[in-house]
């Protein structure tokens, strides 16, 4: 299990990684770095830990745009760049609010199964107390 800042900084560093893998395999496609960064967005739901798991549906789309610089395709100089960042997660953000569902949901319920689990282990020691 991942503290929070544990599964931010995974999936920023997966996201990095996906986006080097892309432009070296698939000449920068964005389709492609959004494709994988559903994947990373579940394993970031999964990973979590209990405690920290209001943090997967933020980790995720910050670890997307922290990914998206290498195959944004700004040209030019940090102007340039920006550019590239902010139309490539305007154009895109379908991608991203997949990914950020997909880690929420999966936190979602993983929360609301430890509250089942919690509850019945009350009723229970409240049956045995009898």
């Amino acid at each position: 299990m991942l503290t929070g800042f544990g599964a931010g900084l995974f999936a920023c560093l997966a996201m990095l990684l996906v986006a080097g893998v892309c432009r070296l395999l698939f000449g920068s496609s964005l389709f492609a770095y959004g494709l994988l960064f559903l994947p990373v967005s579940a394993a970031v739901g999964v990973w979590v830990r209990p405690a920290d798991l209001v943090t997967a549906p933020i980790s995720a789309p910050i670890a997307f745009a922290a990914g998206v610089w290498p195959v944004s395709g700004g040209s030019g100089g940090f102007g340039g760049q920006l550019m590239g960042v902010v139309s490539a997660l305007s154009l895109h953000a379908g991608w991203l609010y997949a990914g950020t569902l997909a880690a929420g949901l999966i936190a979602l319920v993983r929360r609301a199964a430890l509250s089942g689990r919690k509850r019945a282990a009350r009723q229970q020691r409240a049956r045995t107390a009898y």
